[in-house]
């Protein structure tokens, strides 16, 4: 009896114990949720807020439908075969005389200028001429009679296809594809279709960059991590400086290196080699040099941090073993520094993708990046579904191709450590 009173106050005895864990395991992680929720609210604001915005604006539409409201309720059950019927002329004819004593057909017709070429000279001339509202039953000979436009299906399908409140239309633009009067995706005409090139060149860039990077960059950062301590903290500092210096100067110097009269050119005529100037600045080759110097610490603080965890036992164990130098480091050294090169390869990538200052400063007009594209519709034409369209597919290119390079950075971790 002593015994199983024993027992039952230990087991007893248990829960509150059990409970006191969970409770200091509780505590313990709100203290650590407190200590980073300044992070995760400035991460928030300053990097997923603008995100989240730049998405909503690749498909927002709402000029058409809060200026056209009445010619947009009435586009909603037309199926877009023929020019809608009479209601649907006087509903536009009263939404233009509004937006016109309201000063708000500017910001209709330009975004339905953006759908049918145009549209803005049509939207401005009808607004302009229509001095009253026409009688019932007269406003589309009165419309069509202002600008035949007006009888065409194409003008109506534009209108409707802004309908909104949300929309495709930017999104297919950065594709270069486009919806026809029917309401079929179909191929841009040739004359627009450019962003696919651009965004073709953009990767290619950024990939001849990111291979220059690698290999000027793996000796730099196996020089650093088997130098002595001092002599390495040494070279750093040169391996840093670049981050010292502004982004606009060092491009700038570049411009004062590779032109006509500067030191290259005037270096290669002094020893004899050339008689006239190279061209290497404002082409491929210029964007190639700049942008490979400026992202070049980039990659090697990556494989630097990897090689120091690599230790030089390994090298030694394969040399005793009978093993060349090269073998040993082709099949011990190199694949252990793989997350470094995947560390440094993506990073190098993704920052040159969206670089807009160095291509356009020492690139010609065909060497752009879609940077200058997003920032120009931004900037100049105001014209955001398109720039965040842009930046949309930008953004979901980069994040499937960082998933594939993991993965083949992981598989390659993981056939090297079995070989190994």
């Amino acid at each position: 009896m002593t015994a199983a009173f024993v027992a039952g106050a230990d087991a007893s005895s248990e829960v509150p114990l059990k409970r006191r864990l969970k409770r200091a395991e509780r505590t313990r992680r709100l203290k650590a949720l407190a200590l980073i929720l300044p992070l995760l609210l400035f991460l928030l604001f300053t990097f997923l807020g603008p995100i989240a915005g730049m998405l909503w604006r690749s498909v927002d539409d709402w000029e058409v439908r809060q200026v056209l409201p009445h010619t947009v309720a009435a586009l909603a059950d037309w199926d877009g075969k023929d020019v809608p019927g009479e209601p649907a002329f006087a509903a536009l004819a009263g939404d233009i005389r509004t937006a016109r004593d309201a000063g708000t057909v500017a910001i209709a017709s330009k975004r339905l200028n953006y759908a049918l070429n145009g549209f803005r000279t049509i939207m401005a001339g009808t607004a302009r001429n229509l001095k009253t509202l026409p009688e019932p039953g007269t406003a589309k000979d009165t419309l069509i009679g202002i600008n035949p436009a007006w009888g065409e299906r194409a003008t109506w399908a534009a209108i409707k296809g802004a309908s909104g409140p949300l929309t495709s239309f930017y999104l297919l633009g950065a594709l270069d594809l486009t919806r026809n009067v029917d309401g079929a995706i179909v191929a841009a005409p040739e004359e627009q279709a450019i962003y696919r090139d651009v965004f073709g060149r953009t990767f290619t860039i950024s990939l001849g960059v990111t291979v220059l990077c690698l290999i000027l960059g793996f000796p730099v950062a196996y020089m650093l991590a088997t130098l002595p301590t001092g002599q390495s903290n040494v070279l750093m500092i040169f391996v840093l400086l670049p981050f010292w210096t502004s982004l606009l100067v060092r491009t700038c110097a570049w411009i004062v290196v590779l032109q006509s009269e500067g030191i290259v050119n005037d270096s290669l005529r002094w020893i004899g080699l050339i008689d006239e100037p190279l061209r290497l600045i404002y082409n491929r080759f210029g964007v190639y040099v700049a942008m490979t110097h400026v992202l070049l610490p980039f990659m090697i603080l990556p494989l630097y941090s990897s090689m120091r965890s690599i230790s030089p036992a390994y090298m030694r164990a394969a040399a005793s073993l009978g093993a060349s130098p090269v073998t040993a480091f082709l099949r011990i050294y190199l694949p252990q520094t793989v997350p470094g090169i995947g560390a440094g390869s993506l990073l190098v990538f993704i920052l040159a993708i969206g670089y807009y200052i160095t291509p356009a400063l020492v690139g010609g007009a065909a060497d752009q990046m879609i940077s200058y594209f997003i920032a120009f519709y931004t900037t100049e034409t105001v014209n955001w579904g398109l720039a965040s369209a842009l930046g949309a597919v930008l953004l979901l290119a980069t994040l499937l191709l960082a998933v594939v390079y993991g993965k083949l950075v992981h598989g390659q971790q993981v056939t090297g450590g079995m070989k190994n």
